[in-house]
């Protein structure tokens, strides 16, 4: 049985042309009404002005303002290796441990920071501490390294690029934008060569040339030029997706089942299903919202994944015996999932939209359901997706017969070494599964037939398709990192205080994670920062209200920080995973952003009242 519907505005099945580009010459810009220009003039003057006081702002702090320095603590399972070598294992490698000193001696404790006149002498520090009495008495191993912010001022850089984004509606500048204002904070004026540079040549933003760029946009491609992609939609219409409902519950069901999280679960899953959502003409937003809420949220939920071993390491509490080993606070992690609310209720909340129920889905989902129905535009008037019409119809050689087949064994191998390596080594080898399907993608191609010209064009029509997209996370990469640097998230952790309730520290530490992840676009970058505080601050306070679970308590403000920072990741205009889910799906980044942000609030405040009404009745 095929689609009762015809073919969206836009998706093509059958083979495009194929439009040789000429190798000199100039495009005629698209035409732009005067209307339309005047009209959005104001909000551009705004922008500019707000850009031109950022950056003043930055000048005079790094002119004005003094950095106030903190101690940052991860405490590792130290153990020795067959060569009698200190180790420990970050991201299922093992590194050796440096030299070790007391952490009464080293400068980079807390006391030591709070007369620092000037830098600190060191980046970073082994430390050693005897944890226990008597018998009990064991060596506590951790690395200390100095963190900084500069009161309010460490948040104006993830300001600017949110207020911009939302204001200009186009990421590229607005990004650009909070680089160079963060960058002359720290002083570095020079912000080619001190920042971009740096951030261009580290590994985060070699992994996004490679996987992002090289070997997803290469597979996207490949699969448009031999209409693996179209052939695979038809084949799930034939068998399975009878209409837009039963095509968001295939999306829907994948995204559960690749529960590794983050942008593992949003390019594996977005691809796959974005032929199939297409045909079936669901839209763009609907489509991202529900790939983007099964990536991340799942993960805390359904935690075998790489989460508990990483998140361990942060959440060590002198004293607290039900986390005194590595082997405890995994099994604490896991004892905390039930109370996973937020998570829980944006898994529930895509499934409700998969079957059309779109009560609590927001009026932007609801009007992009309609439209999609109505009049077969996955997309609103006058948007800009971030995946180019390179990538959206099939461009397929004459005479070549596409096969289903020719999707199916390169996702076979995508998901088949993702979930291997993971299984063996602890950590899933996501450019591994990539290469391996590129690569077997265009042998496939070549073993059919097809010349090897025509597979080189589409693949460089794959690359074409993600090009804006990969430069717009290469910069999101750079203002985490510049975020962090100016001590955004230390410094919303240290405003908070000590002198609250319990009944209103859960909520509390939800909504501090939740800005700190929205500024900075990164849940585990959250994890780091608001963990070492967040779990011994919610120890005290356990004890000083007298409360009669301690350990619950700690597990509901434990689920509190890591579903705060889940929501933060998921809804910022500058997270990978945001920034993925509307390119992978095709959508308007800020369209994203807009219609994801009310379902996602929805679920927030349920959890919410849910964590406060928890603290009542068991703690």
């Amino acid at each position: 049985m095929t689609a009762a519907y015809p073919p969206p505005d836009g998706v093509s099945t059958e083979p495009a042309p194929v439009v040789e580009e000429a190798g000199a010459g100039t495009v005629e810009p698209p035409h732009v009404a005067v209307g339309k220009a005047r009209r959005f003039r104001p909000a551009h003057l705004l922008a500019a002005l707000a850009l031109l006081a950022a950056l003043a702002g930055g000048i005079y702090v790094h002119a004005e303002v003094a950095p106030q320095w903190r101690e940052g603590k991860t405490t590792f399972n130290v153990y020795r290796n067959d060569a009698g070598e200190l180790t420990y294992r970050y991201s299922g490698e093992e590194l050796p441990v440096g030299e070790v000193v007391p952490y009464e001696s080293s400068p980079l404790r807390a006391e030591a920071l709070a007369s620092l006149d000037g830098e600190p002498p060191l980046d970073s520090q082994w430390v050693a501490e005897t944890t226990g009495e008597g018998d009990a008495a064991e060596i506590q191993y951790s690395l200390l390294e100095p963190a900084r912010h500069f009161g309010p001022w460490s948040l104006l850089p993830a300001a600017i690029a949110v207020g911009l984004c939302l204001l200009t509606k186009e990421p590229l500048s607005a990004l650009l934008g909070s680089v160079v204002v963060g960058a002359f904070m720290l002083g570095r004026f020079d912000v080619t060569d001190a920042v971009l540079l740096p951030s261009l040549a580290s590994k985060s933003a070699a992994t996004v040339l490679l996987l992002y760029l090289w070997l997803l946009g290469g597979l996207m491609g490949i699969w448009s030029r031999t209409g693996a992609a179209q052939a695979f939609a038809e084949f799930m219409t034939r068998r399975f997706v009878r209409g837009p409902r039963s095509a968001k519950l295939v999306a829907w069901l994948m995204g559960v089942l690749f529960f590794q999280g983050g942008t593992v679960s949003v390019v594996l899953v977005g691809t796959i299903v974005k032929p199939v959502a297409d045909r079936e003409r669901v839209s763009h937003e609907e489509l991202a919202y529900i790939v983007d809420s099964t990536a991340s949220p799942i993960a805390a939920v359904l935690a075998f994944n790489a989460w508990p071993v990483y998140v361990q390491a942060l959440i060590f509490v002198p004293g607290v015996s039900f986390l005194a080993t590595e082997a405890d606070r995994i099994a604490f992690f896991f004892k905390s999932v039930p109370f996973s609310f937020y998570g829980l209720l944006a898994v529930a909340g895509t499934f409700l939209l998969s079957l059309d129920i779109t009560r609590f889905s927001g009026r932007g989902i609801r009007a992009a359901l309609r439209r999609a129905r109505a009049t077969g535009q996955l997309d609103a008037p006058g948007v800009s997706p971030l995946s180019s019409g390179e990538l959206a119809a099939a461009r397929v050689p004459p005479g070549y017969k596409p096969h289903v087949l020719e999707f199916f064994l390169p996702f076979a191998l995508l998901v088949g070494v993702a979930v291997g390596t993971f299984v063996a080594t602890g950590s899933p080898k996501v450019n591994w599964a990539f290469g391996a399907a590129f690569f077997a993608a265009v042998l496939t191609a070549l073993l059919k037939g097809m010349s090897l010209g025509a597979a080189i064009e589409g693949i460089g029509d794959g690359l074409k398709g993600v090009v804006l997209a990969s430069v717009v996370l290469l910069l999101a990469v750079t203002v985490g990192g510049i975020s962090r640097e100016v001590g955004a998230g230390a410094y919303l952790v240290e405003s908070l205080g000590e002198q609250i309730p319990p009944v209103a520290l859960p909520v509390a530490l939800q909504l501090l994670t939740m800005v700190i992840a929205f500024s900075t676009g990164t849940s585990w970058g959250t994890f780091a920062v608001a963990f070492p505080l967040a779990m011994p601050l919610a120890w005290e306070v356990a004890g000083a209200g007298e409360l009669a679970n301690p350990e619950i308590f700690l597990s509901i403000c434990f689920a509190t920080v890591l579903n705060g920072s889940v929501f933060g990741d998921q809804c910022s205009p500058i997270s990978d995973t945001t920034i993925l889910s509307a390119m992978t799906t095709g959508c308007d980044l800020m369209d994203h952003v807009k219609t994801q942000l009310v379902p996602a609030s929805y679920a927030a405040a349920t959890a919410a009242a849910l964590w406060t009404v928890s603290v009542v009745l068991f703690c």
